[in-house]
């Protein structure tokens, strides 16, 4: 039987047949795919024609398609629909993914046809996107070691070898961590102060495993309400303590040593390639360029945030007394004391939210969203394949009324997926041969599932998550850009929230969210008093909530723009030393966040995790603009389109200064979260 991954799909918009794949495809595939992509290479090599844009740079672009696309299907899997089977390929396919990569990256043949076209092209003559994807095609060979010597390309070889494997055990170990842990519970009244939903979630979860009572774990939607609500005190202590110590236990799941030997494998690689730090070499092809503009940034956030965020504290601390706190108060008391607090100072809380949050009307409520700014259309599709049935898909247009993406929405946690929410594509957008090959983009998040008496109803928290990873959705969607490592979300790691982050600000207007908040039951429009509510507490312990995203970009610096690898001897010293600044509470021993920061450790954000802020400050700006005109204004709804179209094929700061008519301004920022008044 033929291999359904390299064979033409007769599928709706050529998406993946994946009820035809099955786990034992995806190697030989992969192994076919890099013999194929690597015969489109030998052709540029053996041509022998003077190089050129066309020729060269081109012609390597569009090679390797089938090998990108099966790729993004296995690792997309691996992320969301992953079993032990699918973990094991992933050890064997990723050293060949990095192998092939670097046979391209430092083949001296190629590399000679790439930098005489990158020495000899009149850049003038070229389109503002080929300027950029020539600078691009060169620099990303010599930041992968074409200029190095025989010696050295073998050591980054075995650097990037070794690499691809010890970042899988990473994320493996802390999916393992998180799936294997459990607390059953059959006395009710240890459960005091939860809601209704919570119980009912965990009550299925035991069902499920022929258990009585109740199961919780550390899939966010089951943690997350225990830690807010429960009264009792040491159940929340045991699963904070859990949730936070996974893969720091010092057993066959640690990964002390895994983060030790990434950080000092990524500080020996820079070095290799002429760099003080990673951090100098990531830093290299971001908007923020180097550690010390991203340190200053993060200090300049911390000088100003801190004062507030221990106000805030002191506050909290006077309130949990008057409630009859007698004992200090510890990270896992501050979300149910901060939830009570809330309420009592805005008379507003989840519970009396949720109902008005159906995830189908929230996800409804993004698409109108989209249609309002951008003139998109969304439209369910049952003949799309899809990779677990509660998958929901869709066919996106355009203004005109023509195909413009498709949309995959997976929305529910299950064992093999990894947790937290995030945007990813099966095929970016692209033009080759005159055709625009529209994308096939996914959004991934783990919210609750329905249960036999409630839909499944969102936190406003998990609603903003959903337009989070929208804006992200959007960006990929309405790509229109020539070359596919352009398209999309290709853009500096710290722009790329800026379209996902800024989609969160509707979620605070009334006028947004007068189109989907509607109570599940009655259909009841979301009442004023509650909207005030949402607005007047979106500055709520925002300081505080600061701290803890600069301790997270602190630490990453700690981790990455270190320059003497002889630094990397200690997990927790690197850690405490990093982070205590912006500590509000006293630590808690046995917790780690290092051996679980997959954001860092496994995906694409190292020296890089102060881009969340650092877009905070680009999506405020960006807002502001939006309220001075109109949340929906036509006008500046199309400048910000023209901005997500042009995906990497410009300098970002020239496309916000396009967009804006100026440079961002940090105090709109502040402003907002109510820093600086």
């Amino acid at each position: 039987m033929s291999n359904p991954l390299l064979i033409n799909w007769n599928t709706p918009f050529d998406t993946p047949p994946f009820s035809a794949i099955e786990n034992k495809h995806f190697l030989p595939a992969i192994k076919e795919a890099i013999r194929s992509a690597k015969k489109e290479v030998e052709t540029i090599k053996s041509n022998k024609d003077k190089p050129t844009f066309k020729n060269t740079i081109e012609t390597l672009e569009t090679s390797g398609k089938m090998l990108d696309r099966i790729s993004s299907i296995f690792f997309n899997l691996h992320s969301a629909e992953s079993d032990d089977e699918l973990r094991n390929l992933a050890q064997e396919i990723s050293p060949l993914l990095t192998k092939y990569g670097n046979d391209i990256l430092l083949d001296e043949t190629l590399f000679k046809k790439v930098k005489y076209v990158n020495d000899h092209t009149d850049f003038k003559s070229l389109t503002p996107e080929q300027q950029m994807l020539l600078e691009k095609s060169y620099k990303g060979f010599v930041r992968n070691g074409a200029l190095l010597n025989k010696a050295d390309k073998k050591k980054l070889r075995e650097i990037d070898e070794n690499m691809s494997k010890i970042k899988l055990d990473f994320g493996n170990h802390v999916l393992a961590e998180t799936q294997r842990y459990e607390k059953h519970i059959t006395d009710e009244a240890l459960l005091t102060g939860l809601p209704e939903y919570a119980k009912t979630a965990a009550a299925e979860e035991a069902k499920k495993k022929k258990k009585s009572g109740w199961i919780f774990t550390l899939d966010y939607p089951s943690y997350a309400p225990l830690i807010k609500y429960a009264e009792n005190r040491e159940l929340r202590k045991e699963l904070y303590q859990a949730f936070n110590s996974k893969a720091f236990k010092g057993d066959e799941l640690d990964n002390n040593k895994i983060v030790l030997e990434i950080a000092r494998l990524r500080n020996r690689r820079a070095k290799l390639l002429g760099y003080k730090s990673h951090a100098n070499f990531t830093l290299e092809e971001r908007m923020a360029k180097t550690p010390k503009k991203v340190k200053a940034f993060l200090a300049d956030l911390l000088e100003k945030a801190k004062p507030v965020a221990e106000k805030e504290m002191r506050l909290l601390k006077d309130f949990a007394k008057e409630q009859g706190a007698d004992f200090q108060l510890q990270g896992y008391d501050t979300s149910l004391f901060s939830e009570k607090l809330k309420q009592s100072l805005f008379n507003i809380d989840d519970e009396a939210l949720k109902p008005y949050f159906k995830l189908e009307n929230v996800l409804e409520g993004a698409f109108e969203t989209a249609g309002l700014l951008y003139g998109l259309s969304f439209t369910e599709r049952y003949d799309i394949d899809k990779y677990h049935d509660e998958i929901k898909t869709f066919e996106v247009k355009d203004r005109e009324g023509d195909h413009l993406a498709v949309f995959y929405a997976d929305f529910f946690p299950r064992t093999g997926k990894r947790a937290g929410a995030w945007m990813t594509s099966f095929s970016d957008q692209y033009v080759v041969d005159g055709k625009d090959h529209r994308p096939q983009i996914s959004i991934v998040c783990n919210f609750n599932r329905s249960t036999k008496t409630t839909p499944s109803l969102l936190t406003f928290n998990e609603v903003t998550t959903l337009f989070h990873e929208f804006g992200h959705a959007l960006h990929g969607m309405l790509s229109r850009t020539i070359y596919p490592s352009l398209s999309g979300t290709h853009v500096y790691w710290d722009f790329v929230e800026l379209p996902s982050q800024i989609m969160e600000n509707w979620c605070f207007e009334k006028e947004s969210l007068d189109r989907f908040a509607k109570h599940y039951k009655t259909g009841e429009l979301i009442p004023k008093k509650l909207i005030e509510g949402i607005k007047k507490s979106a500055n709520f312990m925002e300081a505080t909530a600061t701290m803890r995203q600069l301790s997270f970009g602190l630490l990453d610096m700690a981790w990455h723009a270190e320059e003497d690898e002889k630094a990397f001897t200690d997990v927790v010293k690197t850690e405490n030393k990093s982070i205590d600044s912006t500590r509000l509470l006293p630590k808690i021993e046995g917790t780690n966040i290092s051996c679980q920061f997959s954001h860092i450790f496994q995906g694409g954000y190292s020296s890089g995790y102060y881009s969340y802020k650092w877009a905070e400050v680009l999506d405020a700006d960006a807002f502001e603009f939006f309220k001075e005109n109109g949340v929906y204004n036509p006008e500046i709804a199309s400048k910000f389109q023209k901005l997500l179209q042009s995906g990497g094929t410009k300098d970002p700061m020239e496309l916000y200064i396009e967009f804006r008519g100026k440079e961002p301004d940090a105090g709109a920022l502040l402003k907002r979260a109510g820093i600086l008044q």
